[in-house]
């Protein structure tokens, strides 16, 4: 319990309320203090619209993120109490400026954390209307609030500068090593394969979220990617952890055909399952130390594990003689190499956090790093190509929009105290997607109901402003704390904040919170009926467009690759790039599924379908990313006219796809028909066959690494055809049923 308590105290989140929390406590009590209550509150107040866009991110774009949000909040404030006296103005001027703050979210996450603190800015305006030189002095204290925000994030982050990269690492160790897990519990006999293939996309989707996290924070111009120690070490980890990751993804194996081939030898299978479990544990437990802050003691000696591995096969080379074996051992020694390779990587790792690692050579690793962020510039004209119903940000700004007049109306003519706070409800529970919504809206209600009762009974019990004022803050700082873990505890303790901020400051707290608890349910449902009927995003509508992305981006690593294997070299920072973005398109079209999974069953059109692309993907990508690591780790024989057929061939299928997806109609006439394709494969393997009838002049090794060349390629080569012809078919069905 101590040990939760204690990895809670030190998460980002806790940090992040921490923050918060003392720049909002701050300054109410110091204004206090001196008679100023209200003035305290305000600029409180600024600190809680500020703190959102406070996102992982170097440090430059953390402070320009923050100062720009402060001014924003502030300037929207003073904007709607210059403009509400003028009815003329202020009725055609709030739903656009609603709709334009709306919009800046596409401009990536922390313009969409600025968007939703403007938008709070708007709503929390009509609390308090102020006029003449009170207007700017109430604007100016919001401001200040935000940059005092500024000030105590700044604290922290020179107090400690690595921290969050730090815990963001020792997730992504833990992830990686659940994924490794998840690889090892395919060599189980009875395994699930389908339930852990949807466990490991599933995984992959926070996989891409840490990744991105990393690459903000670890890779940035003000640093030169290298530019201290701290960070050039936890620079290798994340590169070595991308590396395992693709490795797992990369080395797929036929496990049914296995499991027939060694069902007489099952120690070997069960040796070889230990020490990928082994693989799993040990970076789970480097995790574990991360977080601690403990020293590094490997519980697990892998090199014997791996002998132990390598003894098994000696043993069943022995037991079955030589040429019985050769298939199984050759089998054995893919899955023996996979291991090595593994193991020499997460060693990087463990050096990296036991010793210094300056003298560690990135071998080009660090060359063009900052290719792999995504740049921060604001163009309008990103804005302007927004402007569309086919912008799924469009649909929801216009949304947000007239559910905040729909909001708006209910509160005049409707016998409701006060209008901000369904305004604000409305603006804390919309999301773009309908399942996020409606989850957000049942979870804000029972929070809502939840903390009402539990901060009654609390008020009732001890009425006593100091004991009030403490459990105040508390649920302040839990409140914001559970905000991205679980919404509706956080809910709960800040209603119960509320609750407890009313119980001290106002007499007739009860009524007031009644009313509260009426606005907070009224402007949820108007959130949730918005976003089902005013022009809602379903996913079937936008799936098509992930799955788009997805193709295009294996068919790009499987282009690098090839360039790769004809003309050897370096691994080029394109290939890279694509890689990268490969993963990254996998996991966005398995999120797809996910949220389409959250909406009502009418509207989950294809949804098997979409899901069966998503597994031909995932199996596309993995083969792909096979037939590129085996090429970077061995030297091929050279590109054949019968290779570069067999790749066009795949390349051609997935063109057509995309192509269907894009509405367009390809016509081929170099078409590469499956005869050819079948001509192909024997070429090659004649030409296999013949470079192994040279094998008398040759050693042993050499020998074994062509033998090992001639199955694994062509295999890979044969799932490659295969798999892009099962996402061509199922496209054509996908885009039939729309």
């Amino acid at each position: 319990m101590i040990s939760k308590i204690e990895k809670f105290t030190d998460s980002t989140y806790f940090t992040n309320a921490l923050k918060a929390t003392i720049s909002a406590v701050i300054p109410v009590l110091v204004c206090t203090y001196f008679g100023h209550f209200e003035i305290g509150f305000t600029l409180a107040l600024g600190t809680f619209l500020t703190y959102p866009c406070d996102i992982p991110s170097s440090l430059k774009h953390k402070i320009n993120g923050i100062i720009v949000t402060a001014f924003l909040v502030a300037g929207v404030n003073l904007l709607i109490n210059l403009t509400y006296p003028f009815p003329f103005i202020f009725y055609p001027l709030f739903p656009l400026l609603i709709f334009i703050l709306a919009m800046l979210s596409v401009y990536g996450q922390r313009a969409t954390f600025t968007s939703f603190s403007a938008l709070l800015s708007a709503s929390l305006s009509f609390a308090h209307m102020h006029t003449g030189l009170e207007m700017i002095q109430y604007s100016g204290l919001i401001l200040a609030g935000g940059l005092f925000y500024l000030l105590i994030s700044l604290l922290f982050h020179y107090i400690k500068p690595y921290r969050y990269a730090e815990l963001q690492i020792a997730e992504c160790i833990k992830l990686t090593a659940k994924y490794l897990k998840l690889r090892g519990d395919l060599w189980n006999s009875n395994a699930d394969r389908k339930a852990i293939l949807e466990k490991q996309l599933h995984l992959q989707v926070e996989l891409n979220d840490i990744h991105h996290n990393i690459r903000r924070v670890l890779i940035g111009k003000q640093m030169n990617a290298v530019s201290s120690n701290q960070n050039r070490k936890m620079l290798i980890v994340f590169v070595s952890l991308l590396e395992i990751l693709e490795l797992a993804l990369s080395t797929s194996f036929d496990h049914n055909r296995l499991h027939q081939k060694f069902d007489k030898h099952p120690k070997t299978l069960a040796t070889y399952q230990s020490l990928a479990y082994n693989l799993a544990s040990t970076l789970k437990q480097l995790s574990k130390n991360i977080v601690k802050k403990t020293t590094y003691i490997p519980e697990h000696t892998l090199r014997e594990h791996l002998s132990a591995l390598a003894n098994a096969i000696s043993e069943y080379e022995n037991e079955l003689g030589k040429t019985q074996a050769s298939e199984g051992v050759l089998m054995l020694k893919t899955m023996l190499e996979y291991a090595e390779n593994q193991i020499d990587k997460i060693k990087i790792i463990e050096r990296a956090f036991t010793s210094v690692a300056n003298n560690y050579d990135f071998k080009g690793k660090d060359k063009d790093l900052e290719k792999f962020l995504t740049p921060q510039y604001y163009p309008i004209s990103t804005f302007i190509e927004n402007i569309s119903f086919s912008s799924t940000i469009f649909r929801h700004s216009l949304r947000l929009t007239v559910a905040i007049i729909l909001g708006g109306l209910a509160g005049k003519f409707l016998p409701f105290q006060n209008v901000y706070w369904i305004l604000m409800t409305i603006i804390i529970i919309m999301r773009p997607g309908y399942g996020l919504t409606k989850q957000r809206s049942i979870q804000r209600a029972i929070g809502t109901i939840i903390g009402g009762v539990i901060a009654f009974s609390i008020l009732a019990l001890m009425p006593n402003h100091l004991i009030l004022s403490i459990l105040a803050i508390l649920c302040m700082l839990l409140g914001f704390s559970f905000a991205q873990i679980n919404y509706t505890v956080s809910a709960t303790f800040v209603t119960m904040y509320i609750v407890f901020i009313y119980g001290i400051l106002t007499p007739d707290y009860l009524d007031v919170i009644q009313y509260r608890i009426v606005d907070t349910l009224t402007g949820a449902l108007i959130a949730y009926f918005a976003n089902h009927f005013l022009w809602p995003s379903w996913e079937y509508i936008k799936a098509p467009e992930y799955l788009e992305k997805s193709i295009i981006a294996n068919r790009d690593y499987l282009k690098e690759i090839f360039i790769y294997y004809t003309q050897k070299g370096e691994v080029t920072t394109s290939y890279r790039l694509a890689r990268k973005n490969a993963f990254i398109e996998i996991g966005n079209l398995m999120a797809s599924f996910q949220r389409m999974s959250q909406e009502p069953k009418s509207k989950q059109k294809n949804i098997l379908l979409l899901y069966k692309l998503t597994e031909l993907n995932h199996s596309l990508l993995s083969s792909t990313a096979s037939l590129g690591t085996y090429t970077q780790s061995h030297r091929t024989t050279p590109s054949s006219r019968a290779f570069t057929i067999v790749v066009e061939k795949v390349l051609k299928n997935l063109e057509q796809a995309i192509a269907l997806l894009e509405k367009e109609i390809i016509v081929d006439s170099n078409e590469i028909t499956n005869e050819e394709v079948a001509n192909r494969f024997t070429e090659l393997k004649n030409i296999r066959q013949n470079e192994l009838k040279e094998g008398n002049k040759i050693e042993e090794e050499a020998f074994s690494l062509k033998m090992q060349e001639a199955q694994l390629v062509i295999e890979q080569l044969i799932w490659l055809i295969n798999l892009s012809e099962g996402i061509l078919k199922n496209t054509k069905k996908l885009m039939e049923d729309l």
